[in-house]
C-alpha cells in the first residue's frame, strides 16, 4: 500500500510530499513515555495550541481546567483536576498543582467560555454547548445563522457571549482575524523590513435586541475604541469585564503574538465607549508571554473579586496573569504570567519537539537533548530504571544564559508574525573532538551554529553560539529567498532542518549530512589541514535508488519560502547490517534504507514509514535511544504535540 504523507506549515496547505511504503501493522506499538517519576510536577500542558476553559467541572467548589487542543495527533478536549475542595485560602487557590489530563471530548476549535450568572457557557463559531459539566462535549445548538461575520477570510474566529449594554439579554461578541494583508511568508525586502501589511484583529458586537429566550439578533457591528474600529495584532480573543472595578465592562484583548491590549470603558455599564487601547505592562515593561498564538480568559481565578486571566499559550501550557487588585491611571495592573502545574505524567518539552538520544550527563545510559518551537534547548536527565525514570525539562544555558534561538522581527521567512519562535533541531556530538558533547543546531533562521562544552563529561558547561564554519571556495551560498547576506563562511541551508552530525566516511572525523541551501540532502566532510579541523563544501553524494528517481540526488524538498527544509533527520543502523540508515519525518517516521556505497555516492531505498500511526500535523523528529541497553537503537520521535513517541526496533524485540 502507498502513502503520501504530508508536512504542514502554521496556515499552509502542504509543504512537501514524500512516496512511502505503509508499514506493516504488525510492528511494535508507538506510544507517549512516561516520566515514571511519582511526586514529580510539571508545566501543564496539553498538544499544540491551549484554549483554556476553566470551571468547575466535577462541582466539588473550586475551578479546574478544561483545555481544548485541535492539534495532531492530540486533538481533545481534556480534563486537569484541582486537587483542593473550595475551602482553601486566596493563596492557596492560585496555584494548585493538577491531576494529569483526562480526554473528556472532542477538540472544539476556538472555544470560549463565558460565566452568565456564575455558570459558565462555552461557545464556538455560531454555536453553543450545552449539558456539558461533568460530561462529554456531545451536545451543542446553533446561534446564529452564520459561522463568520467578517466580509474577508479569517483565521481565528471567537465567539462569546456579554450582556454588552446590561440590559439583561445576551448578546453576542465575535473576535475576528484578518491575514489578507499580511499574506504568509517571503515579504521582506532587502533590508529586512516587511513590504506586506499587519495582521488584524477585529471584534465585532452582534447585538440582541430581543430577549434570552427569543433573541433578535442584529447585524453584527464593529466594536470602536476613540472613534476606530478596534484592531489588535491578529487573534483577538476579546474578553469584556470590569477589570478596572468601577461598574463597567471593559475590553481587553490578546493577539497572535505575546501581548495584551486593554480598552477602558470611559463611558457607562449601559452605554459603553472604548478609550484606545493600552499595552498592559508591569514596573514600566509590557506584560508578555513565554510564546505567542496566546489565549486570555477573564475569571476571578483565586476568588479575591477582581478579574485574572487565565491565557492558553502556543506549546500547550496555560498560565495565571493575575490581577493585583490594584488600578492606576485606568489600567489594571496584573503580575507575570505564571504557569500552571500539573502531576508528571506523559513526558512533554513544548511543541515539535526535537529530541536527541545521547549520554549528556556520562553515566551509561541516553538522556534527551531536545528543542522545541519556542528555540529552547532542554536536558531530559535519564534517572535510570526500565522503563527509564525522567526529571523534568530543565533548559540549557549557553554563554550563562537561558538558550534560546528566537526569530525576532525578521529572522522567519513567514514574517514577523512569528517573532517569538525559534524551531531549535539539532545534533548532539563532540563537535571539536575534544572529548565534549556540544550541540550543534539549526533553527528558524536557517544558519547551522554550534555551542560548544567548556564543562566536563559529568556536568556539560556550553559557550555562547558560535557559526559553523564551511570552507567555501568562493561566496557563501544561501537560499535565494534570504533576504540576509550571510557572512563568510558561514553554513546557511534551509531553515528548520537537522544538521545531523556523523562520521560518514569513517575517517574519525564527525561530518554534517542535512539538506543544503536548495533543498538536496548533502554530505559536508570533513577534513585536518595543518593539524586544523575544516569543514568542506556539500557534496550530493545521497542518491535514490531503482526506478525513474534512481542514481539522481536526493531532493528532499523542493518547496520555496516558508515551504523549503523542515527535514528531520537522524542517522542510525536501524536494521543491522552494518551500513549507516538515514530516518526523517513522515507520516511517524520514515526510513530510508542504505543500499550501499560505490564510486563516492550512497544509495538509499525507497522510504518506508516505521508505524501505522499517524503523528505528523506539522512535522515529526526521529532520533534513537538504547534504554534497555542491549545494543540496538530503538525509535523516539518528537511530535507537534511535544509529547515523546517510543517505538522499539523490531529487532529488539527479535533478540538480533
Amino acid at each position: 500500500m502507498r502513502l503520501r504523507t504530508t508536512v504542514l506549515a502554521l496556515g499552509l496547505v502542504s509543504i512537501v510530499s514524500v512516496q512511502a511504503v505503509m508499514a506493516e501493522p504488525t510492528a511494535p506499538p508507538l506510544e507517549r513515555i512516561k516520566y515514571n517519576n511519582p511526586g514529580l510536577a510539571v508545566d501543564l500542558g496539553v498538544g499544540l495550541w491551549a484554549f483554556p476553559l476553566p470551571m468547575d467541572w466535577d462541582s466539588d467548589g473550586d475551578l479546574d481546567l478544561i483545555v481544548t487542543c485541535p492539534d495532531t495527533p492530540y486533538s481533545g478536549t481534556y480534563f486537569f483536576e484541582n486537587p483542593g475542595n473550595g475551602k482553601q485560602s486566596v493563596a492557596e487557590r492560585r496555584f494548585p498543582v493538577f491531576k494529569p489530563a483526562v480526554r473528556v471530548g472532542p477538540a472544539m476549535n476556538y472555544a470560549h467560555v463565558t460565566f452568565v450568572a456564575g455558570k459558565p457557557r462555552v461557545l464556538t463559531p455560531a454555536t453553543e454547548w450545552v449539558d456539558f459539566l461533568g460530561k462529554e462535549f456531545k451536545t451543542s445548538r446553533k446561534i446564529y445563522p452564520k459561522a463568520s461575520v467578517h466580509p474577508a477570510k479569517i483565521r481565528e474566529n471567537q465567539w462569546s457571549y456579554v450582556d454588552y449594554d446590561g440590559d439583561g439579554d445576551l448578546d453576542i461578541i465575535v473576535g475576528a482575524a484578518d491575514w489578507t494583508e499580511y499574506g504568509w511568508d517571503d515579504g521582506f525586502d532587502k533590508n529586512g523590513q516587511w513590504t506586506r501589511g499587519p495582521l488584524h484583529g477585529y471584534v465585532y458586537l452582534i447585538r440582541n435586541d430581543g430577549t434570552d429566550a427569543k433573541p433578535k439578533h442584529a447585524e453584527p457591528v464593529k466594536v470602536e475604541a476613540a472613534g476606530r474600529p478596534v484592531d489588535v495584532y491578529g487573534r483577538p480573543t476579546p474578553n469584556f469585564a470590569d477589570f478596572d472595578g468601577d461598574g463597567d465592562l471593559d475590553l481587553l484583548c490578546g493577539e497572535f503574538l505575546d501581548g495584551f491590549t486593554c480598552f477602558q470603558n470611559t463611558g457607562s455599564r449601559s452605554h459603553p465607549s472604548f478609550a484606545a487601547g493600552r499595552r498592559l505592562a508591569r514596573d514600566g515593561k509590557p506584560l508578555a508571554m513565554d510564546l505567542e498564538m496566546i489565549v486570555p480568559v477573564a475569571v476571578d481565578w483565586d476568588g479575591d473579586g477582581d478579574q485574572d486571566l487565565v491565557v492558553g499559550d502556543e506549546d500547550g501550557r496555560v498560565a495565571l496573569v493575575e490581577h493585583t487588585g490594584k488600578v492606576l491611571d485606568g489600567m489594571p495592573q496584573f503580575e507575570p504570567p505564571r504557569y500552571f502545574q500539573q502531576v508528571a505524567d506523559d513526558v512533554k518539552f513544548g511543541a515539535l519537539a526535537t529530541p536527541v538520544g545521547a549520554d549528556w550527563d556520562h553515566d551509561g545510559d541516553d538522556d534527551i537533548i531536545c528543542g522545541n518551537s519556542a528555540g529552547y534547548i532542554a536536558f531530559i536527565e535519564n534517572l535510570g530504571g526500565s522503563p527509564p525514570t525522567f526529571a523534568a525539562p530543565r533548559r540549557l544555558e549557553a554563554g550563562g544564559e537561558v538558550l534560546r534561538i528566537m526569530a525576532g522581527y525578521n529572522g522567519s521567512i513567514q514574517g514577523p508574525a512569528e517573532a517569538k519562535w525559534g524551531y531549535a533541531t539539532l545534533s548532539v556530538a563532540d563537535w571539536d573532538h575534544d572529548g565534549l558533547l556540544d550541540i550543534v543546531a539549526n533553527s528558524i533562521w536557517g544558519k547551522v551554529v554550534w555551542y560548544r562544552n567548556i564543562g566536563s563529561k559529568t556536568a556539560p558547561k556550553l559557550t555562547a553560539a558560535e557559526p559553523v564554519r564551511v570552507d567555501w571556495p568562493g561566496t557563501t551560498p544561501k537560499p535565494v529567498w534570504n533576504w540576509w547576506t550571510p557572512k563568510p563562511g558561514e553554513l546557511v541551508p534551509q531553515w528548520r532542518t537537522t544538521p545531523v552530525v556523523h562520521d560518514w566516511n569513517g575517517d574519525g572525523l564527525n561530518d554534517i549530512s542535512m539538506l543544503d541551501h536548495e533543498g538536496y540532502l548533502s554530505l559536508f566532510r570533513r577534513e585536518k589541514r595543518d593539524g586544523k579541523l575544516v569543514l568542506l563544501p556539500g557534496e550530493r553524494v545521497f542518491v535514490f535508488a531503482g526506478g525513474k528517481e534512481g542514481g539522481t540526488p536526493m531532493l528532499l524538498n523542493p518547496g520555496q519560502a516558508g515551504k523549503s527544509g523542515r527535514r528531520k533527520l537522524a542517522v542510525t543502523d536501524w536494521d543491522g547490517d552494518g551500513k549507516p540508515d538515514i530516518l526523517i519525518n513522515g507520516l511517524n517516521a520514515t526510513l530510508y534504507r542504505n543500499a550501499g556505497q560505490a564510486d563516492g555516492r550512497y544509495t538509499f531505498e525507497p522510504a518506508v514509514d516505521l508505524h501505522t500511526r499517524k503523528l505528523a500535523g506539522h512535522d515529526t523528529s526521529p532520533t534513537t535511544v538504547d534504554w534497555n541497553r542491549d545494543g540496538i537503537r530503538d525509535l523516539l520521535i518528537g511530535a507537534e504535540d511535544g509529547y515523546l513517541y517510543f517505538m522499539p526496533n523490531p529487532r529488539t524485540a527479535a533478540g538480533k
